[in-house]
């Protein structure tokens, strides 16, 4: 099953390491997405780049 892993770099609720990362390597075949500086609140705070991201992905 394709699966996308978009996370925050700068996520202090729940840290890149503990959520993103780990969900990567636990999903074989999944593409982990990292914003840089990035907070919690993606679908608020990159929500343009959050978009186009989940669009190419789904359309790839």
């Amino acid at each position: 099953m394709p699966t996308l892993i978009i996370h925050g770099e700068d996520d202090q609720i729940v840290p890149i390491d503990a959520a993103g990362r780990a969900s990567a390597a636990l999903i074989p075949g999944s593409v982990l997405k990292t914003y840089p500086g990035a907070p919690h609140g993606i679908t608020d705070t990159h929500k343009d780049q959050l978009n186009a991201d989940l669009l190419a992905f789904i359309q790839g």
